[in-house]
């Protein structure tokens, strides 16, 4: 796998105490993680206090794949598409890293993933997906379809 000439090492604790030594051309496909690189402040161990080890593996899977410059555009494209094949659980904690790391692509790709599952779907039938309480009243719920017609269109 081809990276980088740098085989700097960051090394990441995520909130379930698991360690990740991870190489620099990695990492920096965080945009947070790039920040503290180019700050100097990644000369210990950085905690990750928002993103479990399970969660974290994965982040750093994806930027690896991303930054291996034998992996074809097709490999790339399929790579991602499996990667996302996944239980909300894990699609919400991937969306949750992906936003805390700012890792661009993958937050794209995860937002995306998100809004495929609820297109086309009537407002009951995503609140039943994603376990959402309706807190409006029915005379709300009617008020705010009539405001928002082109949105049931």
């Amino acid at each position: 796998m081809s990276l980088s000439k740098s085989n700097n090492i960051v090394k990441l604790k995520s909130s379930d105490n698991k360690t990740f030594d991870v190489e620099e051309a990695v990492a920096v496909q965080s945009e947070t993680l790039k920040n503290m690189v180019d700050d100097g402040c990644a000369n210990d161990t950085i905690p990750m206090p928002n993103v479990s080890g399970k969660i974290l593996e994965m982040v750093l899977g994806w930027c690896k794949k991303h930054v291996d410059e034998t992996v074809t555009g097709d490999e790339l494209n399929k790579y991602e598409a499996d990667f996302l094949d996944l239980d909300q659980e894990v699609l919400y904690g991937l969306l949750m890293a992906a936003n805390f790391l700012n890792v661009k692509g993958l937050l794209d790709r995860v937002l995306q993933r998100v809004a495929d599952m609820i297109k086309g779907k009537q407002p009951e039938e995503i609140r039943r997906i994603f376990n959402i309480k309706n807190d409006f009243t029915p005379e709300e719920e009617e008020e705010i379809r009539l405001e928002n017609a082109w949105a049931f269109e």
